[in-house]
């Protein structure tokens, strides 16, 4: 396994949650890194960048309390996902604000990685890169990423066609850093699954919707609880390139479901809406993964990984029985 230093020996679970648009914020990120995982939110879930270096600056301080109260047990690292595309006019601005608080981990979306990897290591941050092929995890590798989070079938969000066991081997025979996996994965097994298959961190999103101190509203949530699988469409009809929404939303926002296909991988990028317009649309209409159909409540963060921690100790026992 390839887990980098700064990783190791600091989390209770080898786990990120996902940054999500419009869904995470500093409560669920300070809650996932005081329970020992990788907590993490986008830049863009701020309005501007003044207000996202006000989220950077209350991650810092809160963080640095708690390890100053307990410098035995340090919280886990939080990450900041940046849209590195030419439709976000953001991103040099934001980059230059985690290079200022020090940003522990930048996970990079769409392009340009190897600036942002240039300015992560100044500092002796980390850059973690999502792919959802093997083409594109050799561009990753290229540009110098610390780790390439393979976007696999069955994923929220802007999500992969592949396979994961299948993505995981594809990705391994060109990178040699820290994979982590994402991809319908909702329970404690799920991550020890990841790991067996190469996988160095599972990366959960839409289990960390149903949290208390996510953004969603209690209709996402339900949404999520009366889900399955089958309800997952992969489509780029709501953002320009293929991406994961409940059926549910997308028949109460209009779509006719009729013509909506299911989509295949394309030129991921480049047929991107501008950030107003992808923020109007995902407000309206309610992403997730195939993990739903194992949800069916709403607890804290603390609650979740205290159960996600017990069942992954007791999937390894039953592997050693």
């Amino acid at each position: 396994m390839a887990l980098p230093d700064s990783l190791k020996n600091r989390l209770s679970l080898p786990l990120v949650a996902a940054p999500m648009f419009l869904i995470s914020g500093p409560e669920l990120a300070l809650a996932c890194c005081k329970q020992g995982i990788v907590g993490s939110f986008p830049a863009l879930n701020q309005r501007t960048s003044e207000g996202f270096e006000q989220w950077l600056i209350q991650m810092n301080n809160e963080l640095e309390a708690l390890l100053d109260a307990d410098p035995d047990h340090p919280p886990a690292p939080y990450a900041v996902n940046l849209i590195v595309h030419r439709t976000n006019p953001r991103w040099q601005a934001d980059l230059e604000l985690c290079v200022k608080h020090r940003v522990p981990i930048i996970i990079t979306s769409l392009g340009a990685a190897s600036q942002v990897v240039d300015a992560a290591h100044s500092y002796g941050g980390l850059v973690f890169h999502d792919v959802t092929n093997q083409k594109h995890a050799r561009k990753a590798a290229e540009a110098g990423v610390d780790g390439i989070i393979a976007v696999a079938a069955g994923a929220g969000g802007h999500a992969g066609t592949i396979n994961p066991i299948v993505l995981v081997h594809e990705i391994r025979e060109v990178f040699d850093g820290a994979i982590l996996l994402a991809g319908g994965l909702s329970q404690g097994e799920d991550i020890l699954a990841a790991r067996a298959m190469g996988a160095d961190l599972a990366y959960l999103g839409t289990r960390f919707i149903n949290t208390e101190e996510s953004q969603a509203d209690d209709a996402y949530r339900n949404m999520i609880i009366e889900a399955v699988s089958g309800d997952i469409i992969h489509t780029p009809a709501v953002s320009g390139i293929p991406a994961s929404f409940m059926r549910q939303s997308l028949e109460a926002a209009g779509f006719p479901m009729d013509k909506l296909h299911q989509a295949g991988d394309v030129n991921y990028g480049e047929k991107l809406k501008p950030i107003d317009d992808e923020a109007k649309a995902w407000k309206t209409v309610w992403s997730a993964g195939q993990g739903v159909s194992q949800i069916r409540d709403v607890v804290s963060v603390k609650t979740l990984v205290e159960r996600l921690e017990r069942e992954y100790r007791e999937a390894k026992q039953r592997l050693c029985s």
